[in-house]
């Protein structure tokens, strides 16, 4: 019996390579693969559809994006560069800017100090790479203060207030619990793009991106373009076998058994966690664990409400809630604990009867578990706390659910305090498992894997990228 890997018999065009997970780093390593030649390409998801984080629903008069929602940049983002001239985008600018801090004494602040404190707090984020140690949380804080303490008139229990509720707003970034896990490394490492931070997608949804990159036709909506074929939906994984040198077996949950010569492997952080001491075989290099352990996968989850017209008044596109100390400690010792991870609300672009509002961290996992009748009860009466106007009740409500969800077990990733202590991070989890003569039997992508774009569609899509161009570069190094 030959004992040459199956690899070394295999060609670009015969080489059987299974992709897991049919998010944006899934389609995006399948559909490049297929632009460089390769054949036998097949993607297993486990969920009911395509998309991953990636998830566009109708609701309202369009629909709404549950997931990933806006394209960050419009310089080097790759997103942004697929789509550019195919009127797909449009610019949220100051669409979004007119949102007021109102308090939980119904008090609004005045613009002039909610402009004082924000940009106290934008101007608190570290720059310089000297600042690179320690949390973003305590860099920042210290950093806020110092600024505040020049500004004698400023009341400081307002700018505490407003501290809370802006340091939430800046975990939705992160998808933390709060900042003082979040890395100052990572945060400065983060390479953030120019011109527009909030593109949208109309009243399309980011599930346009993934069907331009399958050229799927547009009057077809459920046409995978490219892909037709090669996705296997409810494909849930209960084992990679990736012993040897030979084909690799998948093991599926309904009990097929499937081979492959190269297995990317897509599914989040959050999954990889709960799953890899079982999921691979045999266990998985202490490196890799050492990554998986210490990279954090979070949770950020959307809150949508449908009324039958616009219910803010016209200046109004948001309101982000400042809680009074006292009614804070009031609301901890409530069933309505909850409410404390929501830090606003704001209307949704193309669907004027719809507001949306973000809930971080332990309270949104809290959240998930709630009937919708309970968060519906939650957030009314959070808006007649605060709000000086009354608000109707709404017709429906949508909510993700990240964290309940088996096949996701989070929204996005991030690198604390604890990565960098443990000196690991994306570049560990990226590292591919390799035979001893360098060929890949399972390589990593997937928004976590990406050292300047996590928790971004741009950092998921250039990591598949970035796995297809690793196998073809193998292939094509192999038989020059």
């Amino acid at each position: 019996m030959s004992t040459r890997t199956t690899a070394e018999r295999k060609t670009k065009q015969t080489a059987r390579i299974v992709i897991i997970g049919a998010g944006a780093s899934g389609i995006a390593a399948a559909t490049r693969l297929l632009e460089l030649g390769f054949r036998n390409v097949k993607i297993l998801e486990a969920e009911s559809r395509v998309g991953g984080r990636i998830n566009t629903v109708p609701f309202g008069d369009s629909v709404v994006d549950k997931g990933a929602q806006w394209c960050h940049g419009e310089g080097t983002n790759v997103v942004y560069q697929r789509v550019k001239n195919l009127n797909l985008l449009h610019a949220t600018g100051d669409a979004l800017k007119a949102t007021y801090f109102v308090r939980s004494n119904k008090e609004i602040l005045s613009e002039e100090t909610a402009l004082q404190l924000t940009t106290a707090v934008e101007m608190s984020l570290p720059t310089e790479p000297n600042e690179a140690n320690g949390s973003l949380g305590d860099h920042l804080t210290s950093n806020y203060w110092q600024i505040v303490a020049k500004s004698p008139a400023v009341d400081r229990t307002v700018a505490k207030e407003l501290l809370d509720n802006l340091q939430r707003f800046r975990c939705s970034f992160t998808a933390s619990d709060h900042l003082f896990e979040v890395s100052r490394r990572a945060h400065l490492e983060f390479a953030k793009d120019g011109g527009e931070f909030m593109l949208n997608w109309r009243d399309k949804g980011y599930k346009t991106f993934l069907r331009v990159l399958m050229n799927a036709k547009a009057d077809q909506p459920e046409d995978l373009g490219v892909l037709n074929g090669r996705v296997q939906l409810y494909k849930r994984l209960t084992e990679i076998n990736w012993d040897g040198t030979g084909e690799l077996l998948l093991r599926c949950w309904d009990g097929e058994v499937l081979t492959a010569d190269h297995v990317i492997c897509t599914v989040s952080l959050g999954v990889l966690k709960e799953q890899h001491q079982k999921l691979f075989v045999p266990p998985l290099p202490a490196a890799k664990v050492r990554a998986i352990n210490g990279l954090k996968q979070g949770t950020l989850n959307k809150l949508f409400l449908e009324y039958a017209s616009l219910v803010l008044p016209k200046d109004w596109s948001g309101v982000n809630f400042l809680w009074l100390e006292e009614d804070l400690q009031e609301l901890r010792g409530t069933e309505r604990f909850w409410l404390e991870g929501v830090f606003g609300f704001h209307r949704v672009l193309h669907q004027p009867r719809l507001l949306q509002g973000w809930i971080i961290g332990e309270h949104a996992r809290y959240m998930e578990t709630l009937t919708e009748e309970q968060v519906l009860s939650g957030l009314q009466w959070l808006f007649n706390k605060f709000l000086p106007f009354d608000m109707p009740q709404p017709l429906r409500l949508m909510r993700s659910q990240w964290y309940s969800n088996p096949n996701f077990r989070g929204s996005y990733s991030s690198r604390t305090t604890y990565t960098d202590e443990l000196r690991t991070g994306p570049w560990d989890l990226e590292t591919p498992l390799l035979n001893a003569d360098g060929t890949p039997r399972v390589q990593f992508a997937g928004e976590a894997t990406s050292k300047t774009h996590h928790s971004s569609v741009h950092g998921a899509t250039e990591t598949g990228w970035r796995e297809a161009d690793r196998l073809n570069a193998y292939y094509s190094a192999r038989n020059a």
